[in-house]
Formats: structure tokens, C-alpha cells, sequence
């Protein structure tokens, strides 16, 4: 369902995304839509586990006192002897 909403924006930018909006065969209201969709579904994307990665949690088993960058420098080492 629709619903209107009203926009306090500056007037150089509303004119500038109308003629934006009129060049891609588009409203400015779908074009706000579409730009705030994308935006809540990146955040959305962001936090959410993938099954793949819940399904992979806890298979692997890491030393608490495990040092990663030392563990990177050892392997960089050898792989540039």
C-alpha cells in the first residue's frame, strides 16, 4: 500500500533529481523508493548469516592463544623463500 510523505529538500537537488528521474523514464517518488529500498537492504544484508556461514560455525577449532598476524607473517615467509 502506498502512502504519501512529505520532504523538506533543497530546491537545486529537487530539480536536479527530477530531470535525473525524467531521463530514465521514472517518477521521483519511485526513484526516492528504489534509493531508500537499496538502502535498508544493504543494512538488512549486512547483519544477516547466511545459512552457508551457520552451517560452517564451530567446524573448525582455533588455539585461544593462537597469533593470526604471526601465523601470516610464517606463511608469507615461506611462500617468498
Amino acid at each position: 500500500m502506498d502512502k504519501k510523505l512529505t520532504l523538506s529538500l533543497n530546491e537545486n537537488i529537487i530539480e536536479t533529481a527530477k530531470l535525473y528521474a525524467k531521463s530514465n523514464n521514472t517518477s521521483l517518488s519511485k526513484l526516492i523508493e528504489s534509493y531508500l529500498g537499496t538502502l535498508t537492504e544493504r543494512e538488512k544484508k549486512k547483519n544477516e548469516i547466511t545459512p552457508l556461514v551457520k552451517s560452517l560455525s564451530g567446524v573448525i577449532s582455533i588455539d585461544d592463544d593462537l597469533d593470526i598476524k604471526d601465523e601470516y607473517a610464517k606463511y608469507l615467509i615461506e611462500k617468498y623463500k
